[in-house]
């Protein structure tokens, strides 16, 4: 795709699941890959699946919900790769169950990782990217911030908010050149969703009644997501802004 060889970016969340997918199909379209994740082993896992396949990327130990170790964790991606032209805000966690049953601290680590996590990336993002021109940010959501989820409240809330968050920042900086758009993943086959669903028969029947539902029969992979992120990120997408996309295999649709 025209615009991706050679640029730098961070991916956040990349040690495993749709995160790795990225950050892998990014490097086969020649970008130099920055990896921030909180698991450190797994990031540098993919990393090294990158550089051994002749592309470069680099791994780095860090806590989107902490704003300085987001700060750090840019910087050395930057100061390896160079100039930060893409980000994708894709590192997110749940832990599934009725909002009544659910207690504030749970409600804070979600708010955390979910929405202050984006929010600290791009608060230490942007501005270098309006310094140096321009940029691309993709931000993964979820339909469960556009249609609810049961037994996601808090999540939903988090994920509705990065939609909301992702159409007042390209307001504010489409023009200067740094282009927000929104990728809204459906249920998909991930360490996350597992650990959502649970092991033994409950996390089976959650699994087949999602395949049912679901027009195309079955759960999304890394490779559906992938290939929207590396276009959005390419100056293909140039004129795409501000917008909020799902992938989910039929299962939400509008338009």
């Amino acid at each position: 795709m025209r615009g991706l060889d050679g640029a730098a970016a961070v991916v956040t969340g990349a040690a495993s699941g749709l995160g790795r997918g990225m950050a892998l199909r990014l490097a086969e379209e020649g970008v130099r890959v920055g990896i921030l994740d909180l698991d450190g082993a797994g990031a540098q896992t993919t990393a090294e699946a990158i550089n051994e396949a002749g592309g470069n990327a680099v791994a780095v130990t860090a806590d989107i919900a902490d704003y300085q170790q987001c700060a750090e964790g840019v910087a050395a991606v930057g100061a390896a790769l160079g100039e930060i032209r893409i980000l994708v805000n894709n590192a997110g966690w749940d832990r599934a169950g009725p909002f009544i049953d659910s207690d504030p601290q749970l409600w804070r680590r979600i708010i955390d990782i979910n929405l202050y996590g984006p929010l600290n990336m791009q608060h230490v993002v942007v501005p270098q990217m309006l310094q140096n021109g321009g940029g691309k940010i993709i931000n993964i959501a979820s339909d469960a911030g556009r249609v609810g989820s049961s037994g996601e409240g808090v999540y939903s809330a988090c994920k509705g908010g990065v939609i909301a968050f992702s159409k007042t920042l390209s307001r504010e900086v489409a023009r200067r050149g740094v282009i927000v758009n929104c990728v809204c993943p459906g249920p998909s086959d991930t360490p996350l969703f597992a650990d959502f669903a649970g092991q033994g028969e409950a996390g089976d029947k959650l699994r087949a009644s999602l395949e049912r539902a679901i027009p195309l029969r079955r759960l999304g992979q890394p490779e559906d997501i992938a290939g929207l992120v590396a276009f959005l990120a390419s100056s293909e997408a140039d004129f795409i802004v501000g917008q909020t996309i799902s992938v989910s295999g039929g299962l939400t649709m509008h338009g």
